[in-house]
């Protein structure tokens, strides 16, 4: 499935707006929009392949990319040894996990907001909590002390109170707890709807100034 596919299933139309491969930022005036994906370890790599594959399409957004040691070892189980690698080639820049002095690791390094997916409960609570004991958590202790935009994909189910009140901590700290929920009124026909819609719905959570890339409900049931 490449940068631009989308799917026409039961006449519903595409569940995510077509885009094309992204030109590089060289016209006049043009102003990168940096984004940072985190992939934690949590189930649902194939979400964090697919939000690398949407944000490298868009013109003029420049991503970067740290995944945690769990989530390599997340990647080749559930997508076999070469996804990650796939993910990595979407990213203008791939920093370690251990690379706390990476140019996200700073407030100074200027973001449109970051997106972690999925996110792991560990991750939730290291955000919560404000340890930064890795680049992933780091950076997104940045988007919340710049009140920046940071977006959870919290991957988790049942959930207890310790779970529940670390949404509820973040979320009161500015970042939007979006678990990964599949829009099931959209009837979608196989996985790759239901995470492509996920993908875009996270991306325009950015609100990065291009149109939508999850298709708009027109009501029609």
């Amino acid at each position: 499935m490449g940068p631009g596919s989308c799917h026409d299933t039961g006449g519903q139309g595409p569940r995510v707006r077509h885009v094309g491969r992204a030109r590089p930022c060289s016209r006049r005036g043009c102003i990168l929009k940096r984004v940072v994906l985190g992939v934690s370890g949590a189930s649902g790599a194939v979400i964090a392949l697919r939000i690398g594959e949407l944000l490298a399409s868009l013109p003029d957004v420049e991503l970067h990319l740290v995944v945690s040691e769990a989530a390599k070892r997340t990647f080749a189980h559930e997508l076999g040894p070469d996804a990650l690698g796939r993910l990595v080639e979407f990213a203008r820049h791939n920093y370690p996990a251990n690379d706390i002095g990476a140019t996200i690791a700073s407030g100074s390094f200027r973001t449109a907001g970051m997106i972690v997916a999925p996110c792991s409960m560990r991750s939730v609570a290291a955000i919560a909590t404000g340890l930064s004991d890795n680049l992933l958590t780091r950076a997104a202790d940045v988007h919340l002390k710049e009140r920046r935009k940071l977006i959870l994909l919290a991957r988790e189910t049942p959930l207890h109170l310790g779970h529940l009140r670390n949404m509820v901590a973040v979320t009161e700290m500015g970042a939007t707890i979006m678990p990964p929920v599949p829009a099931f009124y959209r009837r979608p026909e196989t996985i790759t709807d239901i995470i492509d819609h996920i993908a875009a719905r996270a991306i325009d959570q950015l609100d990065l100034g291009q149109p939508p890339l999850a298709v708009e409900w027109d009501g029609d049931a």
